[in-house]
């Protein structure tokens, strides 16, 4: 459903948001596992959309441009891959110029749901540190045989 850029980008404005500090394009590439010069697009991408803020310099590095209570995954989602509803006929069919065919009807109201669901779960719902922060490796152990 997503692309990976959008994926990247939910992982990085995860990682920032866990973060009480700057994080370096490095680190959070590091961490979300993105290969780094990926990683610098994405940020940048997020920081021309006004989500982020960055600094270069030795005490420079990447952090949100406002709580993560008030940014949601739509905010993110939305700077990198659209969710548009659709309010008219894609192709164009003059038949349809009045109202939406069952198929366009039924991706729109799609549509409308991932931007309500997404839109209704911010960055400080995903940071709880009950939950394995990204990047770090869990080492499962194989269950004992019988």
């Amino acid at each position: 459903m997503f692309t990976k850029t959008t994926e990247y980008a939910l992982r990085a404005a995860v990682c920032i948001a866990q973060s009480d500090r700057r994080k370096t394009s490095t680190e959070i590439a590091e961490q979300t596992h993105v290969p780094v010069r990926y990683m610098s697009k994405v940020l940048q991408t997020l920081t021309e959309a006004e989500l982020i803020e960055s600094q270069r310099g030795p005490s420079g590095g990447f952090w949100l441009s406002r709580p993560a209570e008030e940014i949601s995954l739509l905010d993110v989602v939305q700077c990198i891959q659209p969710i548009e509803r659709i309010t008219h006929c894609p192709i164009d069919l003059p038949e349809h110029a009045d109202e939406l065919c069952p198929l366009h009807i039924a991706l729109d109201e799609l549509a409308a749901m991932a931007r309500e669901k997404l839109a209704g779960i911010a960055l400080s719902e995903l940071t709880d540190t009950s939950i394995v922060p990204l990047g770090l490796t869990i080492n499962r152990q194989p269950p004992d045989e019988v």
